[in-house]
């Protein structure tokens, strides 16, 4: 059966090389197996196997072509769920992608003597084909990257090397190899997304919000944990040939998939700022100057399951938990019918005529104006789906400290219609979002705010609800200068107590 209506479509995809010491333990395996699910929405351009400190001697890209293999079997399947623009690649494509690492522990792998290992000279080779951004997403040890990175020092000039930094953009879960510093260290200009904290503490890192609450003891009462549980997970997931490779979770399932979970292209992240927040998590810069281009662990105020604020880093990640696990469970459907009638599928979200699909709307409002944002040309492929419309005010994005509330002024969100497709968003007055925080002196470009509107769908007959999301991205002015106020201390040695 066809879609009467067109389904979400991208005129760009976001090219990504992986780095996996799969087989460690299962976690990488079942990233994997989500991860095929999103081939359609990726430009994936490598599949490499690498070391790691829980595996120092061997690599097993044999067991990434086992998956890929499963997933050969589905991949017609997955074809009719998705735009024509958009196929999804073959599963030989996928398996020409497949390379080994330096099968060595971290440094080890620059030692004199030590070949350049196939998967280093295969990103080396991908990050030369195009001068678009390559995102490297790193499962494991880096050590593949570090040997790319020193055979390219020592072969290129100060200015190809810098050229070649310049395209790489690195999420790595964690470091789980002695690379990862002596690449931030080495090429500080290099892009790289990473939760800093002391060696092998997991539990302080936010890509743990995937799903280790439970195991790490963050957040309780926070997160529902009814979507990564062992039972859950055989009923929606291990289904049909693809669904059959992914294995029971030791530690925490999928402890990696946040890595491209922050690069889904549903309207709700952007890659290049870390900071606005997505499926896999917020980042900030580690140095503000910019000097080196670390991203490290933001924080998010999230209400819990309990009814109370949590406000952690993990928030960052398991805030989403209920729709990114709803999107799995959706995709793996796909693989089990070719009958387009009987699952469901993705919503699209329009506002104010802007249909992009991944891309924010970006609006300039003078402060204290009301703006009007129009998601009634938002629609569902599916026949006599309904649609559910939320706006909330992303407020972490704009503050700079974890004083959200102190620093950030609510946005009055105001439903136009009953369905709330429609609304009017009344901004905060120049005082509270044009001025020096400091000098209370009145700025021309104050804040910017960030609104979401989430689009959610009924599931088509399912359980599985899926959601698709549009940012609209407020700049706020203020022409005339208004707000203006007394002079705030200026040091605490002027204040009389």
């Amino acid at each position: 059966m066809k879609p009467r209506v067109a389904l979400r479509e991208f005129d760009h995809k976001t090219r990504v090389f992986i780095v996996s010491d799969i087989s460690n333990e299962p976690d990488d395996a079942e990233s994997l197996v989500r991860y095929l699910l999103y081939a359609n929405e990726f430009d994936t351009r490598g599949l490499v196997a690498c070391t790691s400190t829980w595996m120092k001697r061997v690599v097993h890209p044999e067991d990434m072509e086992k998956i890929v293999r499963a997933y050969a079997k589905v991949v017609e399947n997955l074809n009719s769920h998705v735009s024509p623009k958009n196929p999804y690649p073959s599963a030989q494509e996928i398996l020409q992608l497949i390379k080994a690492g330096p099968s060595v522990y971290g440094k080890e792998a620059l030692e004199s003597g030590v070949a350049l290992s196939d998967g280093a000279k295969l990103l080396i080779e991908r990050l030369d084909e195009s001068d678009m951004s390559l995102w490297v997403l790193c499962w494991g040890g880096t050590n593949v990257i570090a040997q790319a990175l020193q055979h390219v020092h020592l072969s290129r000039s100060a200015a190809e090397c810098a050229k070649f930094r310049s395209k790489i953009r690195i999420y790595a879960i964690s470091d789980q190899d002695d690379t990862g510093m002596w690449i931030r260290v080495t090429h500080p200009d290099i892009f790289y997304i990473c939760s800093v904290h002391a060696w092998n503490q997991y539990g302080l890192a936010a890509w743990t919000g995937i799903s280790g609450d439970k195991y790490y003891g963050f957040d309780k009462g926070g997160p529902d944990i009814t979507k990564v549980t062992k039972d859950w997970i055989a009923q929606n997931i291990q289904v049909g040939p693809l669904g059959s490779a992914y294995p029971d979770y030791m530690f925490i399932p999928e402890g990696d998939t946040p890595t491209f979970l922050y690069l889904v292209p549903n309207g709700l992240g952007s890659p290049e700022n870390p900071s606005w927040g997505s499926w896999g998590g917020r980042y900030g810069a580690t140095d503000p100057g910019q000097a080196g281009k670390h991203y490290s662990d933001l924080v998010d105020y999230v209400t819990g399951e309990d009814g109370r604020q949590h406000i952690s880093n993990q928030a960052t990640i398991w805030r989403w938990r209920d729709a990114f696990q709803n999107d799995f469970a959706a995709r793996m459907q796909w693989t089990l019918t070719s009958d387009f009638s009987k699952a469901n599928h993705h919503p699209v979200a329009i506002v104010n005529g802007h249909s992009v699909p991944g891309e924010a709307l970006y609006i300039n409002a003078e402060a204290g104006s009301e703006i009007i944002l129009d998601a009634s040309d938002s629609y569902d492929p599916d026949d006599g789906d309904t649609l559910s419309f939320r706006w909330f005010h992303y407020k972490e994005v704009t503050a700079t400290q974890w004083s959200v509330h102190l620093e950030v002024a609510d946005m009055e969100i105001k439903p136009v219609d009953t369905e709330n497709k429609i609304v009017k968003c009344v901004l905060p007055p120049p005082e509270k979002c044009a001025v020096d925080l400091f000098t209370r002196r009145p700025l021309k470009l104050g804040q910017v705010m960030h609104l979401i509107l989430e689009l959610k769908d009924g599931g088509n007959g399912t359980e599985h609800r899926l959601s698709t999301y549009k940012r609209v991205v407020v700049q706020i002015t203020n022409c005339e200068l208004r707000g203006g106020g007394r002079q705030s201390v200026e040091n605490i040695a002027s204040v009389t107590w």
